[in-house]
């Protein structure tokens, strides 16, 4: 138990044809509910820490050395998982922190920047036994940006993997990061296209606005890791918004940030096991 390299549960999950959930790291009551929605569930959890929620922090150690702790202590299996750094050098610190994996996003870069500066990260990476994930057709809904029509090219990535011996591959399908609302589709046919092209498990950006049926078809096509944050976030507020409107005079923050952790631990739980079992969508 405790913590867990992101590799182990990856290619265990991947071995036996199930989801495994990446869930985003907000702050220290984000973790505690992700951390004990696996043991609830009895399933592993890869606990993501993104380069916006640093930027938010205004700094890397605190919230990592708070995130790490969290999953060490923990009697489920729990990675740790750097999530969308464009900065290589923020990528290199989570290694060197002790990171299970790291995703450097390279794809606003052309093909061979990106292949560049991504096999500079697997060189440091590798060294230190550390899974490194990377991105090829950027994912919708960056920068307020909705573009599902944008879509990874197999055989592209089969090069790229090649090329740059990442252990994970994140791939555009038509899903879109920050939906409110879960009604995307997603490219099956091509899902199962990219994972016959690649050696590494497929990792499924913007999942918050897929359906809960369409995720398990995705998983069944050859998804592996399932990132999840805004329908988490969401949760989490509506739980703090219903508690404030029921106690007005409530003033202890501890009291309704309570109830938001509550929210995403049993919404989390329930996503972990509808990833690896399909019960439920």
């Amino acid at each position: 138990m405790t913590l867990t390299h992101t590799r182990t549960l990856l290619d265990a999950a991947r071995a036996a044809a199930r989801g495994i959930g990446a869930f985003n790291v907000v702050h220290l009551e984000t973790a505690e509910a992700l951390a004990g929605a696996a043991e609830d569930a009895g399933l592993p959890v890869i606990l993501q820490i993104s380069e916006n929620c640093v930027r938010y922090h205004g700094a890397f150690e605190p919230i990592a050395a708070a995130t790490l702790a969290v999953a060490e202590a923990s009697t489920a299996d729990v990675a740790v998982h750097l999530d969308h750094a464009e900065d290589p050098e923020l990528a290199l610190r989570a290694i060197d922190r002790g990171f299970g994996s790291v995703m450097y996003d390279g794809s606003k870069l052309p093909f061979a920047d990106n292949v560049a500066t991504t096999r500079r990260v697997v060189a440091r990476a590798e060294a230190a036994g550390v899974l490194v994930e990377a991105e090829l057709g950027e994912i919708g809904g960056k920068d307020g940006a909705h573009a599902p029509g944008v879509r990874t090219d197999p055989s592209e990535a089969a090069r790229f993997v090649d090329e740059t011996g990442v252990g994970a591959l994140a791939v555009a399908v038509g899903s879109s990061h920050a939906m409110t609302e879960r009604t995307a589709s997603i490219d099956l046919e091509l899902v199962t296209r990219l994972a016959q092209a690649v050696s590494v498990p497929l990792v499924l950006h913007g999942s918050s606005g897929v359906p809960d049926a369409t995720l398990v078809r995705g998983i069944r096509s050859g998804l592996t890791k399932v990132n999840v944050s805004t329908h988490l976030n969401a949760g989490f507020t509506g739980a703090v918004r219903a508690f404030l409107a029921a106690h007005p005079d409530v003033v202890d923050s501890r009291r309704y940030i309570a109830e938001g952790r509550t929210a995403v631990r049993a919404e989390a739980a329930r996503l972990l096991e509808l990833f690896a079992t399909g019960e439920g969508a």
